[in-house]
């Protein structure tokens, strides 16, 4: 009996041993997050690698429909509305399925997210984009397959998807020009000096009005009774767009000093370059 009750203990001994032993996935979990304008980007997904294997057209099979990674569904989610290669899609999280070819993958944006490999009973009502991108061939191979988001502008980004010598880009939208300007006309009744100032920024950094930049960069001044250099900088520049090099030479002037007696090397520099550049120094 002693000798059945301690053969009993040693398995169990050895089960429980076993069961704290913790290895590394093959393919290891990630998630980034990416601020694309005003809207936040999540992308959670598996990273299989290479490991001396051909990836596309023999691991993963060109024309049929691919996980797009390893382990659970690959997802993306982001908190406004966006476009997805023109699509209108609702603020939420979607799994990513791909069926990659030759030259072109056809990517899908999935309403259903909890899974792993790719859906038994696929739902074509559940698509919620598609997009035909073309295929780059990439110099330098990627070894471990990677997804993010490029080309990042204040109203859009490309979600990219690089492995092996294979790139492929789908493009986004985002609403940042259309909620900018909504909080602009919100606040302009009465708005503050940090508001004209804001304002004045977006606008001149978007390439809009100039003029309406340069009124509300002349109300942010005038309400501010010391200002920064960094304003004082961003005033120059705006005041040069709109055409008026004396004024813009002013602010750089006062700018230049603010930035000197505050420490600031990186202003000192654009400073002087843009004062260089108007012919004052």
């Amino acid at each position: 009996m002693n000798k059945i009750v301690l053969y009993l203990l040693a398995i169990a001994t050895t089960l429980t041993l076993e069961a704290q032993i913790t290895t590394p996935e093959a393919s290891p979990a990630s998630k980034t997050m990416q601020d694309v304008g005003l809207t936040e980007f999540t992308i959670d997904y598996s990273r299989p690698s290479m490991k001396g294997r051909t990836i596309f057209g023999d691991l993963v099979p060109y024309d049929k429909l691919w996980r797009t990674g390893a382990n659970a569904y690959t997802k993306v989610g982001f908190d406004t509305d966006v476009t997805i290669a023109g699509q209108s899609v609702k603020a939420g999280t979607y799994s990513v399925f791909t069926k990659p070819g030759k030259s072109n993958w056809e990517v899908f944006f999935y309403d259903e997210t909890e899974g792993g490999g790719v859906p038994r009973n696929w739902e074509d009502s559940k698509v919620v984009a598609k997009a035909t991108v073309p295929v780059t061939t990439l110099a330098t191979p990627v070894e471990t397959f990677t997804i993010g988001m490029e080309k990042l502008t204040n109203n859009g980004a490309h979600f990219a998807m690089s492995w092996e010598n294979t790139h492929v880009a789908v493009p986004f939208g985002v609403p940042t020009d259309a909620t900018v300007d909504a909080s602009i006309s919100r606040v302009m009744g009465g708005p503050t000096a940090g508001d004209y100032y804001a304002a004045a920024t977006y606008y001149a950094s978007e390439g809009k009005d100039i003029g309406k930049a340069k009124e509300w960069m002349d109300k942010a001044m005038s309400m501010t009774e010391n200002p920064a250099f960094w304003q004082l900088r961003q005033q120059s520049l705006i005041l040069a767009k709109a055409g008026d090099k004396k004024g813009a030479i002013a602010a750089a002037k006062k700018s230049l000093a603010a930035s000197e007696k505050a420490g600031n090397a990186d202003y000192v520099k654009m400073n002087k370059d843009s004062l260089k550049e108007w012919g004052a120094m």
